[in-house]
């Protein structure tokens, strides 16, 4: 992937590595960051139960050990990550907006993954897409396992598909409450 440093990309001010969650298996209660395979404090990935969100250091159940490893660590942030998927997009002026906003500091508010169309049905509405209506009823039509993500910056919504084995792409919807 390279690192966050290439092509004059720099972390914004105020932006954290992302760290997903997890929690000793035997021992719940205390969250973890997930780094390489382990917890940032060092307990080993088969002893870990790893969740489907962000490892917040912030909170009071989170480990101090990963809590202090937290600002030290070069893992890539969520914008990063999306951004260097979003480089492989299908080409066309929405990706080029998308990027220069994520280089700018735009945040991702949500990245979930699953059926195509349950996803559609409960994180976007199809009535607000304002721009590549037609690539998100091809992959609703086929239904396959794809994830979706939503980057909010100033009045602009990006919703970025990635379906499996196929080019990401990226759809515009009008900003709602």
């Amino acid at each position: 992937m390279g690192g966050p440093e290439r092509d004059g990309w720099r972390l914004g001010a105020g932006r954290q590595p992302f760290f997903a969650l997890c929690e000793e298996s035997d021992g719940p209660g205390t969250g973890h960051g997930l780094s390489k395979g382990a917890s940032l404090c060092g307990i080993p990935g088969d002893r870990l139960t790893v969740y489907r969100g962000p490892f917040d250091p912030t909170r009071n159940t989170a480990c101090p050990d990963c809590r202090a490893q937290v600002h030290g660590d070069p893992e890539p942030t969520v914008e990063d990550r999306l951004r260097h998927r979003v480089r492989g997009a299908v080409p066309g002026p929405l990706r080029a907006e998308l990027l220069a906003a994520l280089k700018q500091g735009a945040r991702v508010g949500l990245w979930v993954s699953g059926r195509a169309a349950e996803l559609v049905r409960r994180h976007v509405r199809p009535e607000r897409i304002a721009e590549g209506g037609a690539l998100v009823e091809a992959v609703v039509r086929a239904d396959r396992r794809l994830g979706l993500a939503r980057v909010v910056h100033g009045t602009r919504e990006f919703l970025v598909f990635l379906p499996q084995d196929e080019r990401p792409f990226v759809a515009r919807a009008e900003p709602g409450p």
